[in-house]
């Protein structure tokens, strides 16, 4: 527990970095903008989101908070996998440009979730008590 605040805030800042990439890359495939074939644009981004997974990670194991334990985490984790989904639909695999922002859209919303569910550490904190 010794590093657990450094590791936090480590854990938010490529969260906060994570989600501008995304959003600048959204933005530029929408656009047809070739800096998207850059190699650093290629790169970073996926550098920064597998420090991102790591440091969560090393967070769930440093406070023993295990998925089937906590729901608010296995929801978090469920909807990573759809945000990654729709983000490579958002920047790649989307063949129109509505069809890539609409992915985006749905990818910032899901983000969204998991910063909500993060936070207050409820699956279901949308809904009315």
């Amino acid at each position: 527990m010794e590093h657990y605040a450094l590791i936090k805030h480590l854990h938010m800042t490529t969260a906060v970095l994570s989600i501008t990439f995304f959003l600048v890359r959204a933005w530029w495939s929408v656009r047809e903008v070739t800096l998207l074939q850059r190699r650093w644009v290629r790169i970073l981004p996926h550098v920064n989101d597998t420090l991102l997974l790591v440091l969560g990670l090393t967070l769930m194991v440093m406070l023993s908070l295990w998925p089937q334990q906590h729901p608010w985490l296995a929801a978090k984790l469920l909807a990573l996998l759809g945000y990654i989904l729709l983000g490579t639909v958002a920047i790649k695999r989307g063949r129109t440009p509505m069809t890539r922002g609409l992915a985006a859209l749905a990818a910032v919303v899901v983000f969204c979730y998991m910063l909500g569910a993060a936070v207050t550490k409820e699956a279901l904190f949308f809904l009315p008590n």
